[in-house]
């Protein structure tokens, strides 16, 4: 039975009817106004009574009829679609409490007698309702028939450590209003129950974030599908847990939201079968795409470079190299920074007389990460200042440096720790090491040499972590020699190696000689291996040879290589200084 109160919004006795409401005669629209003078006992999906009135208008008008009733009953919303679908108002903005749906369900008509249809599902998922409920109408009599209903179902963190896809959506068997025999609140209240204690299991559990990887291709497919395998390599380096991975085609990204409607609908749906927290883009936002994406999919979206920044700031150990990691977070940050998001710097702000006269909290925020900034880019001069005068001292001393570059995870201090009989740390994973390490080598022809580990590349690095960095990769400058690790097994080898040789280009270190070590050959089946080598000759790199980092009777060839390199180094310097002593003389005679 149906109660005749006053609907929800006590400020107003009838609200406007939101959507298709053109073409309808007064009479007509004056009988769907009032609508919002029912209510529906709050134990109910829908009563009899008002399914018929649905019904009876959405016949006489042929257009679906909706309405949005909280967990009171009060009619909140009443909708006017065309015979197809009906459309919701949009409730982004208004954010959801995590664990909880909105509060409101949805109970509409449909026209032809079909299932719940999958625009049903997108509204129910993305708008986290309490419910969806569609009304069959007989088209003889605009009476009402079987009430088709789905909820949403709650996720387990065991179904999502599993690896199976977990049910997003629970359906309700079909039955006529008069029929429907469901506690509509005790069923609410359980599955929200049930959320709140999956949640706090999962705080015990510690449950490491779960992301989805997203992807724009404007170009070749082929090429995006590379670049979304390495950024699930850094995901895992940063103990990230990829749910999944999408990319889309299209001739432009959209400057809004990176993706089409229909594919970011796609993708919030997706998070919510799976449980994503968080969505990591494989191409650098803009400020206003994250802030459009966070208020669209109500998830943490960050982009490739702030996963490198956050890998780095994991791995950071010496003093100089958190410096220089927080320097490029704090410039990454600082253009980031928006009114009404809480800022972590909003911390350093003191008491009294710690911001100006009519400064706000945002341009406090802005003024001290700038002040910090200035703080840590003397501190990083200082340190390139101390960092020249021990490269003076290796001068003085005559030892020839050799530097160990390439992309990250070649195999780098693996490479050091074999040749120099070391313990550097090194991991079967992205950006293991971050803070260069110098050891003494002495090669075949009783050459001593000082020998470095350097960070490794990646392509599309982020500018800010490369200018931070700087000081650090000045270490190269004054190297005699580059040897310039690949990890020939992995199928990108090649781009890895032209992104190395762009990275040295831009640091105008590319004129120094360098062989390349086609290292990991003992993962590689003869033939390729024969193959890649002929690949790498063709690519211009100087001297070449294959070794395994982990097998140091294959490091001969590489010792005796950089032997010679070093020795023509150092007879075309004596020649250079010769032809200096002498041409004095000359333009005297």
């Amino acid at each position: 039975m149906c109660y005749n109160s006053p609907p929800y919004r006590k400020e107003k006795a009838i609200t406007s009817v939101l959507g298709n409401t053109l073409g309808l005669k007064p009479n007509q629209l004056r009988r769907i106004e009032k609508l919002y003078t029912r209510r529906i006992p709050p134990d109910q999906i829908v009563t009899p009574e008002f399914a018929r009135q649905l019904s009876e208008l959405s016949h006489e008008t042929h257009r679906q009829i909706g309405a949005l009733i909280d967990r009171q009953g009060h009619i909140q919303y009443v909708m006017v679609g065309d015979n197809r679908r009906i459309e919701l108002p949009d409730f982004k903005r208004v954010r959801v409490a995590s664990g909880r749906f909105r509060g409101l369900r949805c109970v509409h008509t449909h026209l032809r007698g079909e299932p719940l249809t999958q625009d049903d599902l997108t509204d129910l998922a993305l708008l986290r309702l309490d419910l969806m409920a569609a009304i069959d109408v007989d088209n003889d009599s605009g009476l009402p028939g079987l009430v088709r209903a789905a909820h949403l179902l709650p996720l387990h963190a065991g179904e999502l450590d599993n690896g199976t896809t977990p049910e997003l959506y629970a359906f309700l068997e079909p039955k006529i209003a008069s029929q429907l025999d469901h506690d509509f609140r005790a069923l609410i209240d359980s599955l929200e129950e049930e959320m709140a204690r999956n949640r706090r299991t999962a705080r015990r559990a510690e449950v490491r974030d779960r992301t989805i990887l997203v992807g724009v291709a404007t170009g070749s497919l082929a090429d995006a599908e590379e670049s979304m395998a390495e950024l699930a390599e850094l995901a895992a380096s940063a103990g990230v847990v990829v749910q999944d991975r999408i990319i889309q085609r299209r001739q432009a990204i959209d400057p809004r939201t990176v993706l089409g409607r229909g594919k970011l609908d796609e993708l919030i749906i997706r998070a919510l079968q799976l449980g994503a927290d968080m969505l990591v883009f494989d191409s650098e936002l803009s400020p206003a795409q994250v802030r459009s994406l966070s208020e669209a999919t109500d998830l943490k979206v960050i982009d490739r470079s702030q996963l490198i920044l956050d890998i780095f700031a994991q791995r950071a150990q010496s003093k100089e190299g958190k410096i220089q990691v927080e320097l490029a977070q704090l410039k990454y940050l600082l253009p980031r920074l928006i009114a009404g998001q809480d800022s972590a710097f909003s911390r350093l702000a003191g008491g009294i007389g710690g911001r100006g006269p009519g400064e706000t909290k945002l341009e406090t925020d802005r003024r001290r990460v700038r002040d910090r900034i200035n703080r840590l880019e003397r501190e990083i001069e200082a340190q390139r200042h101390r960092r020249q005068e021990r490269r003076k001292g290796r001068t003085r001393q005559g030892l020839p440096v050799i530097s160990i570059v390439g992309y990250t995870n070649a195999g780098k201090s693996t490479l050091l720790n074999s040749l120099t009989k070391s313990a550097v740390h090194a991991e079967q994973r992205m950006f293991a090491t971050l803070d260069p390490t110098s050891r003494r080598l002495r090669l075949p022809r009783e050459q001593e040499v000082i020998i470095n580990d350097t960070v490794g590349f990646i392509r599309a690095l982020p500018p800010d972590l490369l200018s931070a960095f700087r000081a650090t990769l000045e270490e190269i400058s004054d190297s005699r020699l580059l040897i310039h690790a690949v990890d020939v097994s992995n199928p990108r080898w090649v781009q890895q190696v032209q992104s190395v040789k762009r990275i040295l280009a831009e640091l105008k270190l590319a004129e120094i000689p360098s062989i390349l070590a086609l290292n990991k050959a003992d993962l590689m089946e003869p033939d390729a291996l024969e193959a890649a080598v002929r690949q790498a000759r063709q690519l211009d790199s100087g001297e070449t040879v294959v070794i395994s980092a982990i097998k140091p009777a294959t490091l001969d060839a590489l010792l005796e290589k950089a032997g010679a390199v070093l020795a023509r180094d150092l007879a075309a310097r004596s020649d250079e200084d010769v032809e200096h002593r002498s041409a004095p003389l000359s333009r005297i005679a």
